[in-house]
């Protein structure tokens, strides 16, 4: 801790330098493990200012603004980059810089440079101190990071942040639990799939015929070759093919003889064989399958996170453990015909474990994709208001919201359970940024609920930040192919691979009409509430170890309109695909 204020005090008072990020202590969680050694290697990557940063805000907001003149018209690549491409003074000020430092292999693309090097130049160049630092959950995550960096005044101005520095922060699913697993012969799978189908047996598990009962969809397109539905998998998860085969004779016999296919990002794999947990990735893609088909469905599998078995002297790869950065990259360097028009991604943490210029970076990454026509979908969190409920900075009680589901241009999805009505489920997480404010469009809707709780819960929240969840969808027991076994899998990641699948139905019905995909949904979304079943029973429960908060722990109920834990509501597909492609049948 002493040695933390030191490295802090000596960097802030450098006078020719400017502190871009500085931690108090090391993040609750983690444990410095020893220094790092000079010759050690370190992978970082700058991120430029760009030159029409606000322009390209107010752009994207043009695109997905229903009514605008403006409306749809999503932006090329070539388009896009007009807007984020950094100045060339920038350009080269920082490659000098990297220069005199004997950095000579810096890669720039667009707004992002890319070097290796070793610790004891990035330690000169960033006036810091790195370490290794170790995951005190799992006691073999390893990290290289520091506390603090600066740069020189003359570059600062041209630099938005450099990382993986300050960023401890680890992704984990939201996450799916696996409540039930067990063999399921073929005639107890058809017997579930019977029971789903004549809707007696859907508040107790879930089916893909449970979710189109439940929520009209009957459209089923016919052309699906430029409607494209991606997934991200982070942590060594890998979708099977075997268990999607084995999913679709069991549940969407219709759909048998489709397969999905997968793009490695960073390292990522296509293990087949792994003994790791495979759960997520086969939610992600069998109920992806389950709403959309015939759509196409790709896995971007990425990889970065460190050893799992490390040494002790020479933890090896270093640092290179981002994959929100280095997936946002490889997604928005693809061509106009290979960017997929629906993201799913059922991974988060809490955002304040995320330095807030990597989170305004990461967030305006997907603001980006929104702009190229991009539906971003993200699993709200698993936690309701939070698991431990400290805010970081003090140890003070605090709810904790999610990243990047607070980022306002991804669309966040809380879950439900039951039918008759739909429920929130306790887990279902919501709650208000930190980080970022709330947008306009978000108003209207979030201002009454924060009117009728008053007072309630003050303290522990900022009642400024843009809200979570968007909307919902059920998110309880799903039956997932696992390794061969019929699982029952819960999370508000079950909850988002459906919307994403819903939302490529409407995009396959646009594209009939000659209209554009969606895009950034959330001004539509919030212009249309009447597309979606408000959820008025139910809660999100958390911060069940804050003594403030008595036994119980502090819950964010579902009320009328919006709320902090249904979001808008479920879908009702009839009307949204009025709304999306006026005239298509939903037959």
């Amino acid at each position: 801790m002493i040695r933390s204020f030191l490295l802090v005090a000596a960097v802030a008072s450098a006078a020719s330098a400017r502190v871009m990020d500085s931690l108090a202590a090391v993040p609750r969680g983690w444990e410095s493990v020893r220094p790092a050694l000079p010759e050690e290697t370190v992978s970082l990557r700058i991120a430029l200012k760009q030159q029409r940063a606000e322009a390209l805000e107010q752009a994207v907001l043009d695109i997905s603004t229903p009514g605008h003149p403006k409306y749809g018209r999503h932006l090329t690549r070539d388009e896009l980059r007009s807007y984020t491409t950094p100045s060339r003074s920038a350009t080269l000020a920082v490659t000098r810089w990297l220069e005199d430092h004997n950095i000579q292999t810096a890669v720039a693309d667009n707004d992002w440079v890319t070097f290796s090097t070793t610790v004891e130049n990035a330690s000169h160049l960033l006036k810091t101190d790195f370490a290794w630092y170790r995951n005190v959950e799992n006691n073999i995550e390893l990290k290289l990071r520091t506390l603090a960096y600066s740069v020189p005044d003359e570059v600062a101005p041209h630099i938005d942040l450099v990382q993986p520095t300050t960023r401890f922060g680890q992704p984990v699913a939201k996450r799916s639990t696996i409540f039930e697993m067990h063999h399921l012969d073929a005639n107890a799978a058809n017997k579930i799939k019977l029971a789903a189908a004549g809707q007696a047996n859907c508040n107790l598990t879930i089916t893909p015929d449970c979710l189109k009962w439940l929520y009209g969809i009957k459209y089923k397109p016919t052309d699906s070759i430029e409607n494209t539905i991606a997934f991200a998998s982070f942590l060594e998860q890998y979708a099977r093919y075997d268990d999607f085969q084995t999913f679709q004779s069991r549940y969407i016999p219709e759909a048998q003889g489709q397969n999905f296919t997968v793009e490695l990002v960073n390292g990522g794999l296509d293990d087949q064989n792994s003994w790791r947990d495979s759960g997520e990735a086969n939610l992600d893609v069998q109920y992806i399958h389950a709403v959309s088909h015939p759509a196409p469905i790709l896995q971007y599998s990425t990889g970065g996170r460190g050893p799992l078995i490390p040494t002790k002297t020479q933890p090896k790869p270093p640092g290179t453990n981002e994959p929100y950065l280095e997936w946002l990259t490889y997604l928005l360097n693809q061509t106009d015909d290979k960017i997929p028009k629906v993201v799913s991604v059922s991974y988060g943490e809490e955002e304040q474990s995320i330095p807030r210029d990597y989170a305004v970076k990461v967030c305006n990454m997907f603001m980006q994709l929104g702009g190229r026509g991009v539906s971003v979908i993200f699993a709200s969190g698993d936690s309701g208001p939070g698991t431990h409920c400290i805010r970081s900075t003090d140890n003070a009680t605090f709810f904790e919201p999610t990243f990047p589901a607070g980022c306002p241009y991804v669309t966040s999805v809380g879950a439900t359970y039951l039918t008759n009505p739909e429920k929130a489920i306790s887990f279902s997480s919501g709650g208000f940024s930190m980080y970022h404010p709330r947008p306009q469009w978000q108003r209207t809707a979030v201002e009454p609920y924060l009117r009728t709780i008053g007072d309630t819960y003050a303290p522990y929240f900022d009642p400024r930040g843009r809200a979570i969840p968007d909307i919902s969808a059920q998110g309880s027991n799903f039956n997932v192919i696992d390794k061969g076994y019929n699982s029952l899998l819960s999370g508000t990641s079950a909850s988002a691979p459906v919307v994403a699948g819903i939302v490529g139905l409407l995009n396959a019905a646009r594209y009939t009409l000659g209209l554009p995909s969606l895009g950034f949904l959330n001004p539509w979304l919030y212009n249309n509430s009447d597309a979606f079943t408000d959820v008025v029973v139910g809660a999100g429960v958390g911060c069940r170890r804050r003594k403030e908060l008595g036994y119980g722990g502090a819950s964010w109920n579902a009320t009328v309109g919006w709320d902090p834990v249904t979001g808008l509501g479920t879908p009702k597909f009839g009307r949204l695909l009025q709304l999306a492609a006026p005239g298509v049948a939903n037959a």
